[in-house]
């Protein structure tokens, strides 16, 4: 289980740094270029009557259009987690595999359009769009979905739907953006689930990865964060305590989002989303958070009772293993308060923030 966007921007992820730098730049060239556009157009009619199989390479690689490369570089980004969840190589194998495969898609559903519209798709929006519509299959079978605010009471918002409202304004950019998206997304089901063993077939050759280890990953790699805390370089703890931590990170958010809506009934105050309620910075969400009262047995005695979050004792051997581990003392008070004296959960948030 590991969430949506993390926490270390590109760090562990130099292929979607790559694609990122070098497919926008080469948008905004075109841009700047146009006489050059022609080269880089998605003719299904020129590959198939023409033979011009490089406008495969060409048209299936740069997009043309910068509202399309804007999106999809969004869900690149958003999308990089797998590469730390996979490795590199995997990660360059499944968008190689699906890239192979959203082209036959590409002419096949072309095809059946024609015979069932009677209508012959000449173009198709040009760059890396069928992978990246492909990425939604392990997005939506391996990302949990958690909740973390209402609209109106009805609308629930997670942390997968601005993922998703991305890929919707991608996929109603174009005419033809539909039949891109369903070729990735037929491509994405058959190459994760290896039908046929397509991740035998298609794949990234070992000595293709230790080629881009030595030679483009020094280019694109990024430095790992000043607030990440050093740990063993082996991938499996790595991406355990990345897992702890998430999952820590998520309790308490919904923790939050369950007491918000709580106290929202009693004390309703104006706008629809409270977003600084939701998600305090860490010096304030011990202060800021609704105090909750115990139950009074008279209403004297309640008026009397303190808050239980602000004035609950913390332990000093809980705030000496923290500034044991290089916090300062103010912070680790802060954390325990806020995490009401959960060690587990303080230790998150000061790796976090």
């Amino acid at each position: 289980m590991f969430t949506t966007t993390g926490s270390r921007g590109l760090y562990k992820a130099p292929l979607s740094k790559g694609l990122l730098l070098v497919l926008n730049g080469l948008t905004v060239m075109l841009t700047l270029l146009p006489q050059y556009q022609d080269l880089f157009v998605y003719s299904l009619q020129a590959v198939t009557q023409q033979h011009q199989l490089w406008r495969l390479l060409c048209g299936r690689l740069v997009c043309l259009d910068v509202k399309d490369s804007f999106c999809s570089s969004l869900l690149i980004y958003n999308f990089r987690i797998f590469e730390r969840r996979f490795g590199t190589r995997k990660f360059a194998s499944y968008l190689l595999g699906t890239w192979c495969l959203s082209a036959l898609m590409d002419y096949l559903l072309a095809q059946a359009f024609q015979f069932l519209f009677d209508y012959e798709v000449e173009e198709l929006p040009a760059g890396l769009l069928a992978p990246v519509f492909s990425l939604f299959v392990p997005f939506y079978l391996s990302i949990p979905r958690m909740p973390v605010t209402q609209i109106l009471g009805q609308i629930h918002i997670t942390n997968k739907s601005l993922v998703y409202i991305v890929g919707l304004q991608l996929l109603t950019s174009s005419p033809f953006m539909w039949l891109l998206a369903l070729s990735g997304l037929i491509s994405g089901g058959l190459y994760h689930s290896n039908v046929l063993r397509l991740q035998k077939l298609l794949f990234v050759p070992a000595w293709v990865s230790r080629l881009g280890h030595y030679i483009l990953e020094p280019i694109f790699s990024s430095s790992q964060p000043s607030n990440e805390t050093p740990i063993g370089m082996g991938a499996t703890l790595d991406i355990q305590r990345q897992q702890r931590m998430d999952l820590l990170d998520q309790q308490l958010l919904l923790a939050q989002y369950n007491e918000a809506r709580r106290n929202a009934r009693h004390q309703p105050q104006a706008g629809l989303l409270q977003w600084t309620r939701l998600f305090p910075s860490l010096r304030h969400r011990g202060q800021n958070r609704p105090p909750v009262q115990p139950r009074p047995q008279t209403q004297t005695h309640a008026s009397t009772q303190p808050p239980l979050l602000d004035n609950s004792p913390v332990a000093e051997e809980q705030v000496a293993r923290l500034v044991e581990m290089g916090f300062s003392r103010v912070d680790a008070l802060e954390a325990l308060r806020a995490s009401n004296n959960d060690i587990n959960m303080a230790t998150n948030f000061l790796l976090q923030h």
